[in-house]
């Protein structure tokens, strides 16, 4: 059973839980946009295909919300939304170490294979990622940070505040040395997401509850 957030005739906002792909991958692996037009299908008894595209993405050890249109219309608009940089993401993480209060981080990353290289200064093929960040709270040497992408990159918030030597709490693959969440998760979790509505254009708001293993901090 997918977790609604949020649901009208354009658009369907689901929480995803961590190790569950965003979309399909071509393998066997299930995915959080599979089990939604199944679910859809079912409800409403639609003989046919379902239209539902993801208009962002969610790694896969990274929880939180995940915005599908249910339109063409409406996934052409929020897709533009995101261009002007109408919409904004607010992400929680905890990450390894103490920071400053607050602070922007800009960095040049490439796709590699299934990971992110991050550089300090322009380089060819390389595209600006930049995001804002506020310490929320500090202690037993990890801290807890709001962060609020500007640009959204292949793996961005990961890349990046690995690159300043605080990776995110259990993410191996760029460097954490924790070892207090279950196995491939992360503490990476999409909060917020707020932008205008693709028809109303009214600005809405949606919030994501936080899972469980975030309190293994605490």
């Amino acid at each position: 059973m997918v977790e609604i957030i949020y649901e009208d005739n354009h658009l369907l906002l689901l929480n995803k839980p961590a190790l569950l792909l965003t979309q399909p991958s071509g393998t066997e692996q299930p995915s959080l946009e599979q089990a939604a037009k199944q679910w859809i299908k079912e409800r409403d008894h639609k003989p046919g295909a379902v239209f539902l595209e993801a208009t962002h993405r969610l790694d896969k050890p990274v929880s939180g919300l995940v915005l599908f249109a249910k339109t063409s219309k409406a996934l052409s608009r929020i897709q533009s939304f995101t261009r002007e940089r109408k919409s904004q993401k607010i992400y929680l993480a905890w990450v390894e170490g103490a920071l400053w209060q607050s602070g922007r981080l800009q960095h040049y990353l490439t796709h590699e294979a299934h990971h992110a290289k991050v550089f300090p200064v322009a380089k060819k093929e390389a595209k600006l990622a930049t995001l804002r960040y506020r310490v929320i709270e500090t202690k037993n040497q990890v801290s807890l940070v709001e962060i609020e992408l500007e640009t959204g990159r292949y793996h961005q918030i990961r890349a990046q505040f690995a690159a300043i030597g605080h990776p995110i709490c259990g993410d191996l693959r760029y460097g954490s040395q924790t070892e207090k969440l279950p196995a491939e998760i992360i503490a990476l979790h999409h909060l917020r997401l707020t932008l205008p509505h693709p028809i109303s254009k009214k600005i809405v708001e949606f919030t994501a509850p936080l899972p469980d293993y975030f309190c293994l901090f605490n």
